[in-house]
């Protein structure tokens, strides 16, 4: 699928001179810097070398005096204490920081999973029945809450109070819990927005930690979950994340494994060397969530609190086993929906998918709209059966609000929700087609033709020359890598292969690239293997890459990793 090289824009000379200077860095480091609102000394100083102390104050965030003094008086009063999250990664992790912590402080206190197909999304009625019936007086509720202001009523009902921390966007009817963690309210005068839910629990505890003079270093030991969240809900790395997730990234990597669970789930997803963002993100998420995709989240949850060896490897094979179920099925509905689609000239050619199928996983849907859009890049819905009705999931392409097309159909749903680029939506089976023509007629007016071509955001133009080991260690000096700081993207002219081409698993490329006859480094390019017969001929081509290590058998050398090539 051909891509749009879209460059970013460069600060200004001067900017990018006075940053060079004081830091002595090259100027194409200085404009990479700049690209990422790091502009002075200052700002640099703080994203080289993060520092906890920089964390800020939780009790700046709206209704932290409230909360702290509410867990205090339940902690103090000996209550029964339910800690309460979302299934998915985010939620499972943000579950394990509390109670882990809490139990420490406290024998009356539980955790609580919602299962995702009997109770759904967020603060489920099923939940707060179970904790009337069995006596608790507060619930916690993680990574969800902040639009459940009925069963926070229907709580208050039965006298529980709720401290709800969350980092979604609120609506309008705020919960009238007994205090609400959100930094996006719009009137929480919290200075960083882009907290996991994970992150805001550990906020709350930091707070707790203050006010009751309990060391902090007790809750930094917390978090790899922490980082383990943040990778996990793509959330920006930047600012108070970017510190929280330096710090965790410390912790999985550290001499002596801190957490028998992650460390059981490390070597089930046979990750070697440093853990980073991208293998939380494709080693450890995947497993995480399937385990509420297919089974018992809960399962996630007591591998996370799991203290002994023996006891996290046979809660994250259990883990591992249903990421190997939800594997296959994503494989089996993936190829299913992709030859619906190659099956029907009106999907092949329309400008969205909309697919229904009454046996499709629901668990997987939103996984196998993903893999769709990577073949037809244009936004995506899949439906299959729930409770008498369609429901589905719907992912979106650069630049294209998917919600905005669901809601100009909102009268042929039940129910819909979610953001710009994912959303999920419930339907009368019966309008299916209709709500197919009307989705299609909506973004046939609303999309543009660059929105239906994929992108790559490029850094800067460099010649190989340039990729010296000072170059690259400050390179790695940028990681933690992610939403908001992604890894430097560079595009290299009038290269070619020195004659060690090959094809590897059939589908990818190994090179030997050179660009002045000297200089030549290793480079890998994924599902490349097209492209063989071209760079084999000797035609220089232009390349669009990343630079990172390969560690192969405790060999470290430079490697640059593909991610398009345009021949001359």
């Amino acid at each position: 699928m051909e891509k749009r090289w879209v460059y970013k824009q460069q600060a200004s000379e001067e900017i990018v001179k006075n940053l060079a200077e004081s830091l002595k860095v090259s100027p194409t480091i200085a404009g990479i810097l700049c690209q990422r609102d790091i502009c002075t000394f200052e700002e640099a100083k703080a994203f080289f070398r993060p520092s906890i102390a920089d964390l800020h104050d939780p009790f700046l965030m709206k209704d932290m005096h409230r909360a702290v003094n509410r867990l205090t008086e339940a902690l103090h009063r000996s209550e029964k204490i339910l800690v309460y999250g979302d299934y998915d990664v985010d939620g499972t992790t943000s579950v394990a920081l509390m109670y882990g912590f809490l139990r420490h402080y406290t024998h009356q206190i539980e955790f609580y999973i919602p299962d995702r197909y009997k109770e759904g999304y967020g603060v489920s009625t099923a939940g707060i029945e179970y904790a009337a019936e069995h006596g608790f007086g507060l619930i916690i509720s993680l990574d969800c809450g902040i639009k459940s202001a009925d069963k926070v009523a229907y709580a208050a009902s039965f006298g529980i109070d709720f401290i709800i921390c969350d980092h979604h966007l609120p609506d309008n009817d705020i919960p009238q819990a007994v205090a609400v963690l959100d930094p996006k309210q719009i009137d929480c005068p919290y200075p960083y927005k882009e907290l996991s839910g994970c992150g805001v629990g550990f906020k709350l505890l930091q707070a707790f930690c203050l006010q009751n003079g309990v060391e902090l270093e007790e809750l930094f030991n917390f978090l790899d979950l922490v980082v383990v969240s943040i990778a996990a809900d793509i959330v920006p790395i930047t600012g108070e994340n970017r510190i929280l997730a330096y710090f965790g990234l410390q912790l999985l990597n550290g001499p002596q494994p801190t957490r028998p669970g992650l460390d059981a789930l490390k070597e089930l997803a046979a990750i070697t060397g440093e853990m980073d963002i991208t293998s939380i993100v494709f080693g450890f998420s995947p497993r995480i969530n399937a385990a509420g995709r297919m089974g018992d989240a809960k399962n996630s949850v007591r591998m996370l609190l799991a203290q002994t060896k023996d006891e996290a490897f046979k809660m994250a094979d259990i883990i591992n086993e249903s990421n190997k179920e939800r594997r296959s099925k994503d494989s089996n509905i993936t190829k299913e929906a992709l030859q619906m689609i190659e099956e029907d000239d009106f999907l092949r050619n329309a400008k969205s998918t909309v697919l229904y199928k009454e046996n499709w996983h629901k668990g997987v849907i939103g996984i196998v709209a993903s893999r769709c859009i990577e073949k037809y890049y244009r936004p995506t819905i899949i439906l299959t059966h729930s409770n008498g009705k369609a429901s589905g999931s719907a992912r979106s392409v650069h630049g294209f609000n998917v919600h905005s097309a669901i809601e100009s159909c909102s009268d042929l749903l039940d129910q819909y929700g979610g953001h710009m680029y994912a959303a999920g939506l419930t339907l009368p089976i019966e309008n299916i087609p209709a709500f197919r023509e009307r989705f299609e007629h909506f973004v046939s007016n609303a999309i543009t033709e660059e929105q239906q071509t994929p992108q790559i955001e490029i850094d800067t133009l460099i010649n190989f020359s340039q990729i010296t080991r000072n170059f690259f260690g400050i390179i790695k000096q940028m990681e933690p890598f992610g939403p908001g700081n992604m890894r430097p993207v560079f595009v290299s002219e009038c290269v070619y292969d020195t004659g060690n081409l090959r094809v590897v698993g059939d589908t990818h490329l190994k090179l030997r690239l050179t660009q002045d006859g000297y200089t030549s480094f290793d480079a890998i390019a994924f599902g490349f293997g097209d492209y063989y017969h071209h760079i084999s001929k000797g035609i220089p081509f232009d390349v669009c890459y990343t630079i990172e290590e390969n560690n192969y058998r405790g060999n470290i050398t430079t490697q640059l990793s593909i991610k398009d090539i345009r021949f001359k």
